[in-house]
C-alpha cells in the first residue's frame, strides 16, 4: 500500500499518485468503467498516461460497441468514488481487462479504494484476483 495527500485540484488522478508517490506513469493504471450496447458494464485497467481504446475492448469482449459508462452507475455497481475505483474488492464482479502493457513491469500500481492510496501489486496477481484477461486496450 502507497499513500499520499489526495489534492481534491488535481486534473488527474492518475497523474497525480504517479507524480506524488515518484512513480514512472505506465507504471501507475486507472481503473474505468465502461457500458456495452446490451448495459454490460466492464472493467477497464489502462496506464494513466495514456486513454482507453473503446474499439480494441469493445473487440476483446466480444461485444459490437462500448461507451464510457455513466458516473452514477460506476459508483453503485463498484462501491467507489470517482477517481478512487478500484478494481479489486468491487461489490458486483464485472468482467475485467487489464491493458497488456502491465505485464512489462514487475509490478504495478491500481486504485486501492479511495484518492491518495495506491496499491502496488503484480500484474498477474492483478488478473487473478479480478479474473481479468490481458488485451492491447490502452493507447499511449
Amino acid at each position: 500500500m502507497h499513500s499520499y495527500s489526495h489534492d481534491p485540484k488535481a486534473a488527474s488522478y492518475g497523474l497525480e499518485a504517479a507524480e506524488k508517490l515518484d512513480l514512472e506513469p505506465a507504471r501507475v493504471f486507472k481503473t474505468l468503467l465502461v457500458a456495452s450496447e446490451k448495459g454490460e458494464l466492464l472493467v477497464a485497467v489502462v496506464p494513466v498516461a495514456g486513454s482507453l481504446d473503446l474499439k480494441a475492448l469493445a473487440q476483446a469482449a466480444g461485444v459490437k460497441k462500448v461507451d464510457m459508462a455513466d458516473p452514477v452507475a460506476a459508483q453503485r455497481a463498484t462501491g467507489y468514488l470517482l477517481g478512487g475505483i478500484s478494481p479489486l474488492g468491487q461489490k458486483k464482479r464485472l468482467r475485467t481487462f487489464i491493458d497488456d502493457s502491465a505485464q512489462l513491469y514487475p509490478t504495478l500500481f491500481v486504485s486501492a479504494g479511495r484518492r491518495g492510496l495506491e496499491v502496488e501489486l503484480a500484474a498477474e496477481v492483478l488478473a487473478q484476483l479480478t479474473g481479468a484477461g490481458f488485451a492491447a486496450i490502452g493507447r499511449q
